[in-house]
């Protein structure tokens, strides 16, 4: 897969190519069905897949301070879409100025001159161009004026149960998952991103209260924006970025070490059958069971007996190691 950063270097003789644009936050399943239409269709066409998206993310640029919690990096994001078949990754710094491009503009000089779209395929709610006046109908529209067809994918979801039926369905959505993440649902999310939710960063030094209680911890420094979830203790897969995939078992405490009265939020991975420092490693932790809320204990062996508990549950929601 190619990974552009911006248009400005093309490849020579670039031809036609179907394009699907986002900013595909989590690649949840709605937007892993938009990206495998977008692959399907260029397939067909004999013509490269891409995906357009923006860095940073939109709502930064417009709204200052307004960042939504980030579900993938951008790192992440590159790894899914080349796992879905895509050809090209090209990322289009945003800023003020392409924030204040007309959609007619936007059309013409990005998807025309520019990719020289075939086809375009997006989501049916998907609006760009200044003050997101463009949208699906506008697209076909210019479309049908410069030699490309543009399709609006209906978006995906599941429905409810019975006892859980709400005025609607759950759809899929960035959104939607940043909010079951919130919540510590992490399960749910799961559900709505195919995968479980993954939380990368730095592991970096600690208070040490984790090995003098017998149970040292890798604490995660975790990118600005990065979607946390809710405190409590989850079951969790760890990853050094070293091990070529190789998942390792953990039990990871969020939250503010209650019973130590400590004020900062950290993310720490108690890693399972494994004796080694991992500072300064690259890691990631996929989320796949919430344990347990956080709980302020009386005493230190308290928190052990508790700890103990955390781990055997550990073993059992995630079985053998991988």
């Amino acid at each position: 897969m190619q990974r552009w950063r911006g248009l400005g270097d093309l490849p020579s003789g670039w031809g036609r190519c179907v394009v699907t644009i986002g900013v595909f936050d989590g690649v949840h399943r709605g937007h892993q069905l938009l990206i495998s239409r977008t692959v399907e269709a260029a397939a067909e066409r004999g013509v490269p897949s891409v995906v357009l998206t923006f860095d940073p993310h939109p709502s930064e640029v417009v709204r200052p301070g307004s960042h939504p919690a980030q579900l993938t990096t951008l790192r992440r994001k590159a790894e899914l879409m080349e796992g879905l078949g895509v050809d090209v990754f090209a990322v289009l710094p945003f800023t003020l100025e392409l924030s204040r491009v007309p959609a007619h503009d936007f059309v013409h000089e990005i998807l025309v001159d520019r990719l020289h779209a075939a086809a375009v395929i997006v989501g049916e709610n998907f609006t760009f161009g200044a003050k997101a006046a463009g949208d699906v109908a506008l697209l076909r529209t210019l479309g049908k004026r410069f030699g490309f067809v543009a399709y609006g994918a209906e978006l995906q979801g599941r429905s409810l149960s019975e006892q859980d039926r709400s005025e609607s369905e759950i759809t899929f959505s960035s959104t939607y998952v940043r909010s079951c993440i919130d919540a510590g649902d992490v399960q749910a999310a799961a559900e709505a991103l195919g995968r479980p939710h993954r939380l990368e960063g730095i592991v970096v030094r600690g208070d040490g209260r984790g090995h003098d209680l017998g149970y040292p911890t890798a604490n995660l420094s975790t990118p600005r924006f990065a979607a946390v979830p809710a405190d409590g203790v989850y079951s969790c897969w760890f990853t050094r970025s070293s091990d070529s995939g190789r998942r390792q078992r953990a039990a990871v405490s969020v939250g503010t070490n209650p019973t130590f009265s400590g004020r900062e939020r950290t993310v720490e991975a108690f890693v399972l059958d494994v004796d080694e420092d991992f500072y300064g490693q690259h890691v990631s932790l996929d989320f796949v069971a919430k344990l347990r809320d956080q709980v302020r204990f009386s005493t230190s062996e308290e928190l052990v007996k508790q700890i103990d508990d955390d781990v055997a549950r550990t073993r059992r929601v995630l079985g053998a190691e991988a």
